[in-house]
């Protein structure tokens, strides 16, 4: 199980884990549940760049489209077919098997984001 705590996340509800200069995304349980069933998710191309706080993609569900916004300025180096293949795995293991889009970015980027204390009180207010 991923450490929650090791996350960094945006108020767009997106998650982030760095690992050196890549940091890989997807969208939390909160957003996940909110959305309900996802049945549809388009992610930008790999070799593409992305700006932080830009739309980058999309996510549908049976109750709405949702945008989904880069955290973080950089390079799609790798985006998860098995979540375009089978959207619900954003569902049923959004901080694992439904993580969305791999980008190299700046390491210190992630500075200014969310930690989990500071997410957790965010989504509570919401």
């Amino acid at each position: 199980m991923t450490d929650l705590d090791s996350l960094k996340y945006t108020a767009e509800h997106e998650w982030i884990a760095l690992d050196g200069d890549v940091a890989t995304v997807g969208i939390t349980d909160f957003a996940a549940d909110k959305l309900g069933d996802v049945v549809f998710v388009d992610l930008p191309a790999v070799d593409s760049g992305v700006s932080g706080g830009q739309v980058c993609g999309e996510i549908e569900s049976t109750k709405s489209v949702g945008e989904l916004y880069a955290p973080l300025t950089g390079d799609v180096l790798a985006v998860n077919d098995a979540v375009v293949d089978d959207p619900s795995l954003v569902n049923s293991d959004p901080y694992g098997e439904g993580w969305l889009v791999k980008l190299r970015v700046e390491a210190s980027a992630v500075d200014g984001l969310l930690d989990r204390a500071a997410y957790v009180a965010l989504t509570e207010g919401a």
